[in-house]
């Protein structure tokens, strides 16, 4: 039976979504929003030059934000 053939039935295609590599994904995003959320506390950050108060939670929000557009635009582009 040829590999082809085994996925046309449609019993595989459940099994298929869960490969190692994402559940390792999603256990990695799941733990990265309990770490920004349980720092809610207000934070002086500097940007360069002015200095803004802002939540922690906001701040690691818009740098995992931020870190997962640049890594998708680098795998996009392999």
């Amino acid at each position: 039976m040829s590999p082809k053939a085994k996925t046309e039935g449609g019993t595989g295609r459940g099994h298929d979504f869960l490969t190692p590599s994402r559940i390792t994904l999603m256990v990695l995003g799941v733990l990265g929003l309990i770490f920004i959320f349980e720092n809610t506390r207000q934070v002086k950050i500097r940007l360069l030059i002015p200095e803004v108060t802002m939540p922690l939670w906001l701040a690691l929000a818009a740098v995992a934000v931020i870190g997962g557009l640049c890594g998708a635009y680098l795998f996009r582009r392999r």
